[in-house]
């Protein structure tokens, strides 16, 4: 009797054959206060660290569980070889990130895939096709989409894709802490090649 398994095949020692989410390029620690937790992962090695306010002046189609919706939030970034890691402190307004916080207090709330580079739709529709719909949402400049899905309760914590297009440039940051990279040395950019 052949009985068909209900778990996609094991393609290699790395991949299975239902795979898509590409390479991890972010971990996120939500807090509520990016200033102390940017200070003590500068005491651990990591930075500098570049300081941004996500709100109605810089994203731009913002969504929280599939309707619009009016949040801020300060987004803070360094970098560790290849990944991005990444401070989030909600300042207003509905979020996943203040979810986060009121259920579990600080922490590791999601990590980043680039899906292998597939343009926006593709990803989004590959998220809700598994079952996980879309929890908030963004572009940031109006360039860099940004979606979160609802995979908290099936994997333990949520998971994050978005598409920087070539010849996107990061604007200036609010702030670097402890201070910015010696002149002419820029942070990497994450572009991902075949995105729409």
């Amino acid at each position: 009797m052949n009985v068909t398994s209900p778990w996609p095949a094991v393609v290699s020692a790395t991949e299975l054959s239902n795979s898509f989410l590409g390479n991890l390029l972010e971990i996120c620690f939500v807090t509520r206060d990016h200033r102390r937790t940017m200070e003590g992962l500068v005491r651990l090695g990591i930075g500098p660290w570049r300081i941004y306010t996500f709100d109605s002046r810089t994203v731009t189609e913002r969504t929280y569980h599939g309707a619009a919706a009016d949040w801020a939030i300060k987004v803070c970034f360094a970098d560790v070889g290849d990944l991005a890691v990444e401070i989030m402190q909600p300042l207003y307004g509905p979020s996943i990130f203040q979810e986060y916080l009121d259920r579990h207090g600080e922490g590791i709330q999601h990590l980043a895939f680039d899906v292998a580079g597939r343009p926006w739709s593709e990803r989004l529709a590959e998220f809700a096709g598994r079952g996980f719909e879309p929890t908030q949402s963004g572009r940031f400049m109006d360039r860099n989409a940004f979606a979160f899905f609802a995979t908290g309760e099936a994997t333990g914590t949520v998971f994050e894709t978005y598409d920087i297009p070539a010849g996107f440039t990061w604007p200036e940051p609010e702030e670097w802490f402890p201070g910015p990279p010696p002149a002419g040395q820029q942070p990497p950019l994450r572009i991902q090649e075949g995105t729409s």
